[in-house]
């Protein structure tokens, strides 16, 4: 309840929706891709209303990833897409409750962004509210 006090004192006020501390959790939203013995990179992302968790992922060139994937209970369908062939990465898959895993072997270092390509008729896109983030791949 007291993470909704900003957003009601900043309506009434015609201040912006977001509190500001929300850009700071954004930024610290970030994950490294932690290697395993086996040599493989794994890390974890959950979908949810409209944001992906974490926001930014870090994983190295060349060494293959793993992505456990799933998205928080609900209603509303979510989806997680990479395109980003030069790198060797063409994602798209459905997320749904139970997890899911996918792979690949990112080949090129860059951002890419991942994200949600739902639509429901005319309402914004999922990636239009803000769901997606940054996959990192380093050297």
């Amino acid at each position: 309840m007291r993470n909704l006090l900003p957003v009601f004192v900043g309506f009434l006020y015609g201040l912006p929706a977001a509190p500001a501390w929300a850009d700071v959790q954004q930024e610290q939203d970030s994950v490294v891709a932690r290697v395993d013995a086996d040599g493989v990179q794994r890390a974890t992302i959950v979908g949810g209303d409209y944001f992906f968790r974490p926001s930014r992922l870090v994983v190295k060139a060349n060494l293959p990833v793993e992505l456990s994937l799933s998205r928080e209970p609900g209603i509303v369908p979510h989806t997680l897409v990479i395109k980003a062939p030069e790198a060797g990465i063409v994602l798209d898959q459905v997320l749904g409750t139970e997890v899911s895993r996918v792979s690949f072997t990112p080949t090129a270092a860059g951002s890419y962004t991942y994200y949600c390509r739902n639509k429901l008729l005319f309402f914004k896109s999922h990636r239009e509210q803000g769901m997606e983030g940054v996959l990192e791949v380093v050297p």
